[in-house]
């Protein structure tokens, strides 16, 4: 048996054609891809973003209740792992610069072999001393305006289609398979840092989307509120959904590899992201900074499973990211460890069998929000200061860097959860989210608001989904100043 996963980061299911896209974007691959594959409608997030989702991908569990962005951790299992060392052979090939920071060492290292394509967003990769030309958008962040200009650089030596790191990236997962298809027993993860801003594609997709602009909005996009014109909103969506019919064009490439080798008979299929993105929706540019409306929450998946050979059918049950590593243990035969949470997807593939009532998802120090398909409840942080906040962790680094001497001489251990196999992690103050405190708690009806337009107010359904968050968190073992922080007021159960 094979398995092959294609992830694709920031991947806006409501753009795309199976899930009633608008007709001006060209996503034809991902309407054949629904025509063979099981198609989920309720594929929500879990920890956000980026690397706290691929913590999930390896250990069926969520992150963000006890530590925000960092690597995996030495108590963690890791299903990519755990396949390798029953004999599956397991291979990445990706262009996500985040696996070579600080925060995200330890993630690539557990596959057998792996292939880094450098080139993405602000990737440190070209060398010049000389500042590049053109505004360096002095306004921003120095870590942003650090990544601009990094990126000014690294797109000197990107012209070609052939040169962007997706095309790469997609190369290389097809020689994987190329070169292996024969063989059995072997997971191929082909991951893409696209669509993810910048959105920078090649000629011949930008050309699809020609319109005139004249504003000077290029194509990245300050994380927070729309101070923009609407024809920026316009021309930042023309500038993705190049960037995704892109990604549309490579798919092809993967499907039409599995047509002509028959690898539908004996391979599983799972074409997934961690997250989605703001594109001026709720007058908001892209996520983290603002509450997980579900152009972020609401994630595409599609899977196809030659054990079941169910394609072109649609899937209500409720699932999440924490499930695909328990669904690829399921498919090669191997136990899941009693510490991942997420369940198989097997039943669900076959018979829409559901595996949760309500789904948990936020981010470390944000709200914390769950849904049951028909409400989405986003609890906000009581205290003015987001305070008290914790990461809990044995790898003390951040994104891009280590954690520093200062924040340091706080820590403390903490006493083991129940998931880190007695050891004792340490337990040092967190940097807040302040910028979430815009925001209040807030609920939507899905059903009579799908684009969450107008807040909800009505105790009974909120009772009822307090209830249901706060029994997730105690199975996710949450830390007793979440419950806190939150105002939920049931410390005294940890």
């Amino acid at each position: 048996m094979k398995a092959i996963m294609v992830m694709f980061d920031t991947l806006n299911r409501h753009m795309l054609s199976p899930y009633g896209g608008p007709d001006w974007i060209h996503t034809p691959n991902f309407k054949r891809l629904a025509e063979r594959t099981a198609v989920f409608d309720n594929s929500y997030v879990g920890s956000m973003p980026c690397m706290p989702a691929r913590r999930e991908l390896h250990t069926g569990r969520h992150n963000f209740l006890h530590r925000s962005w960092g690597p995996l951790e030495p108590f963690d299992d890791s299903a990519i792992e755990l396949m390798g060392d029953a004999g599956v052979y397991t291979h990445l090939v990706t262009d996500h610069q985040h696996y070579w920071e600080d925060g995200g060492g330890t993630y690539h290292t557990r596959y057998n072999s792996f292939e880094l394509i450098r080139g993405q967003e602000g990737d440190p990769w070209k060398g010049e001393v000389r500042t590049p030309d053109g505004p360096l958008l002095d306004h921003l962040h120095p870590i942003a305006k650090k990544m601009v200009r990094q990126d000014r650089i690294n797109r000197k030596y990107i012209r070609e289609q052939e040169q962007f790191p997706q095309a790469r990236t997609f190369a290389g997962g097809l020689e994987f398979i190329e070169s292996n298809y024969l063989e059995d027993n072997w997971y191929l993860q082909i991951e893409t840092f696209d669509p993810h801003e910048p959105f920078y594609s090649p000629a011949e997709f930008k050309e699809r989307y020609s319109h005139d602009y004249e504003g000077t909005l290029a194509d990245w996009p300050i994380y927070g509120p729309v101070t923009e014109e609407p024809e920026d909103i316009r021309h930042m969506r023309f500038e993705y959904a190049a960037l995704l019919s892109m990604c549309d064009h490579y798919l092809g490439q993967v499907l039409d590899t599995m047509d002509r080798l028959d690898l539908w008979q004996d391979t599983l299929l799972i074409v997934n992201t961690d997250h989605g993105f703001l594109l001026g929706e709720h007058d908001q540019w892209a996520k983290c900074v603002q509450p997980f409306y579900n152009e972020v929450a609401h994630t595409p998946l599609f899977i196809w499973d030659p054990r079941t050979g169910i394609q072109n059918e649609r899937r209500q049950s409720l699932v999440q990211m924490i499930d695909l590593p328990a669904t690829l243990l399921d498919f090669f035969d191997i136990e899941r460890p009693k510490d991942m949470q997420g369940r198989s997807l097997r039943r669900t593939i076959e018979a829409d069998v559901p595996i949760r009532e309500v789904a948990l998802f936020g981010i470390h120090g944000g709200h914390i929000n769950v849904t049951d398909k028909r409400y989405v409840y986003m609890r906000a942080a009581v205290t003015t200061d987001n305070q008290p906040l914790y990461d809990y962790t044995l790898m003390p680094t951040h994104m891009r860097s280590r954690f520093a001497p200062e924040e340091l001489k706080q820590l403390e251990l903490a006493e083991p959860f129940t998931f880190t196999k007695q050891i004792k992690p340490l337990r040092i103050p967190a940097q807040t989210r302040g910028n979430l405190h815009d925001f209040a708690t807030l609920l939507f009806d899905l059903i009579h608001d799908p684009e969450q337009a107008t807040p909800l107010h009505d105790p009974e359904v909120e009772a009822r989904l307090v209830e249901l968050m706060i029994e997730l968190m105690q199975d996710n073992d949450a830390p007793k100043e979440q419950y806190e922080r939150l105002g939920l007021g049931v410390p005294s159960l940890q």
